[in-house]
């Protein structure tokens, strides 16, 4: 179970920050990990930033479960860690779902940058997050109820084509 661990980073819709640091949080990917390692990370999750313009930068404290963070913030975090660990696996639950808009855009560079040659599975409402996926897989009642590329899917005229036009029009 260790090893099978190691393999897979996840990114979940309900962040668990831990007390500490900002730097011992997205540590948690690679607990050995430098400072410029976990700096690297950050600044791939576009979350230098922001931690930057914090009052100690990576020595923050985020206090219980990082409540002096927006939602936003603690989902790049998550992020970060991801970065940091760089499983050959990756799944995404929602991760963009706590991101407004502008930070949706730079985080969902990000995480097709970290997706690159690797086995992703990414679990999202938004279409955008899975847009640029080689196969989606759309399930409803339980089944798969249909697949294929984006515009495969937008063209068959399904269920991901009537999601996909809602969205366009929110």
């Amino acid at each position: 179970l260790a090893a099978l661990r190691r393999h897979i980073g996840i990114v979940h819709q309900d962040i668990y920050l831990f007390v500490g640091t900002i730097a011992e949080n997205i540590r948690y990917g690679k607990p050995t990990a430098t400072i410029d390692e976990i700096v690297a990370a950050a600044k791939e999750a576009n979350a230098h930033d922001f931690i930057m313009a914090l009052p100690h930068g990576y020595d923050t404290d985020i206090g219980e479960r990082g409540v002096k963070l927006s939602g936003g913030q603690k989902q790049r975090i998550s992020i970060a860690r991801v970065f940091l660990k760089n499983p050959p696996i990756l799944i995404f639950d929602e991760a963009t779902s706590s991101l407004d808009n502008e930070s949706e855009k730079a985080v969902q560079s990000s995480l097709e940058r970290l997706s690159h040659n690797r086995t992703t599975i990414v679990i999202a409402h938004r279409l955008s997050t899975v847009r640029n996926a080689q196969r989606i897989i759309v399930l409803a009642n339980g089944t798969i109820a249909e697949e294929g590329t984006h515009e495969e899917l937008v063209n068959a005229g399904g269920v991901y084509a009537n999601l996909y036009n809602a969205q366009l029009r929110i």
